[in-house]
């Protein structure tokens, strides 16, 4: 019986808009944060578009958005930290195609692991309530170190962690700021299209494979 040689040892993943469509509670928090500030709600579609680069991000382009002064920040991201952890699990739901992918990489003895800037408080309930933490050898959050993606720091730390080559490592994400990242650690990287990127196509950013659904990573990922 034959061997299938794997490409990669290790795979990382980005989190929101990439295993998971975070804006449905992502724009319950920020809506809530909003009116408690004293200000109208938004549509979720105008939350999607400020997704993607932390939390802290979030909240100055939804107060930047409402007209408010920066000082205000100091009173809406606890805020907004406080609905998030509410409203975290309420209709959370992954991408078509991640729980089966997942399984499999799994089972053929990918190593795999989350790099996201989501806080880490956040992380391993959303892992856990979808029943997939259990395919994860690490998780970092935004708050791990001191750089956040597209800083390389997070990815080659995740490597350190594990021991294993950024070169064996491949990056699967959704936004620029993933490729960005790989690109500065040496790693090939996917960039999935239908994600987070400040409404500009990821094929932009010239990762090594686009893909249009996440069960793409079949064809690179044998085994």
């Amino acid at each position: 019986m034959s061997v299938v040689e794997h490409p990669f040892d290790l795979v990382l993943f980005d989190l929101d808009g990439t295993l998971i469509d975070s804006v449905p509670q992502l724009a319950l928090a920020v809506n809530q944060m909003l009116r408690e500030c004293g200000f109208d709600e938004v549509p979720e579609a105008v939350v999607r578009t400020w997704v993607g680069n932390g939390a802290d991000t979030l909240v100055q382009r939804a107060l930047a958005h409402a007209g408010a002064g920066e000082a205000l920040f100091a009173t809406a991201r606890p805020a907004f930290g406080r609905y998030y952890q509410a409203c975290l699990l309420e209709g959370l739901e992954m991408y078509e195609g991640v729980a089966a992918t997942l399984a499999r990489l799994a089972a053929a003895g990918y190593r795999l692991a989350v790099v996201t800037n989501k806080p880490t408080a956040f992380v391993q309930p959303i892992l856990e309530a979808l029943g997939i933490a259990g395919y994860f050898s690490l998780w970092l959050g935004g708050n791990c170190l001191p750089e956040k993606k597209p800083h390389p720091a997070p990815l080659l730390h995740a490597c350190h962690e594990l021991q294993l080559s950024p070169a064996r490592t491949l990056m699967v994400g959704d936004s620029e700021n993933d490729v960005l990242a790989a690109k500065a650690a040496g790693m090939r990287v996917v960039g999935l299209t239908y994600g987070y990127n400040y409404g500009r196509p990821i094929a932009d950013s010239q990762p090594d494979w686009v893909f249009e659904h996440f069960s793409g990573l079949d064809t690179i990922l044998p085994g």
